[in-house]
């Protein structure tokens, strides 16, 4: 609730300002989504980048070599595991309101 509406007084600050947003990384459930969509509105377009679970593992993998971040194989994989479960009915929820772009 708190970032949602942080991200809506920036949002509503800006009006005047720009043509539309471009918010990364929310929702990221579809409990977001539905809370997104009744306090501020439905989005006129949802990108999702669609990522094989090997990919990002070796990704996150080389971004532990190059900073603080200690995860290791298995931790990533619990991670990547969750995300896939939290974002599934999300992505099927845009896909039916044709609103979903999905970029390989």
């Amino acid at each position: 609730g708190i970032v949602l509406e942080l991200m809506k007084e920036a949002m509503v600050s800006k009006l005047g300002d720009t043509k539309g947003f471009l918010i990364n990384g929310y929702p990221r459930e579809l409990k977001e989504a539905e809370e997104f969509e009744s306090k501020i509105g439905d989005p006129k377009l949802v990108f999702y980048l669609d990522c094989s679970a090997e990919t990002m593992s070796s990704r996150l993998l080389m971004r532990n070599q190059s900073s603080q971040h200690c995860d290791n194989t298995e931790t990533i994989k619990e991670g990547i595991e969750s995300y896939y479960q939290a974002s599934k009915p999300m992505i099927a929820y845009y896909e039916r309101k044709t609103q979903l772009c999905k970029v390989n």
